[in-house]
């Protein structure tokens, strides 16, 4: 069993107790976002650090209505 603890850009994103680790360039889903491995350190025998960056998610703009007046 190891101690992960996921990070994106320093910031603890989850920390999780796990029976196998993630590989470098895996895709992986953290909170029901996809999510890709960039680096993996060991920090003690069962503490490692997981960096990964998540996918971006382009915002969708509102369709104007013709014909319709802003009130």
């Amino acid at each position: 069993m190891f101690v992960t603890h996921f990070y994106e850009n320093k910031t603890s994103v989850l920390s999780q107790l796990l029976v196998s680790l993630p590989t470098v360039e895996e895709n992986i889903k953290i909170k029901g976002r996809k999510a890709k491995v960039v680096q993996i350190l060991q920090i003690d025998d069962n503490n490692y650090h997981v960096s990964i960056i998540f996918e971006k998610v382009p915002k969708k703009q509102p369709l104007k209505e013709i014909g319709k007046k802003k009130r």
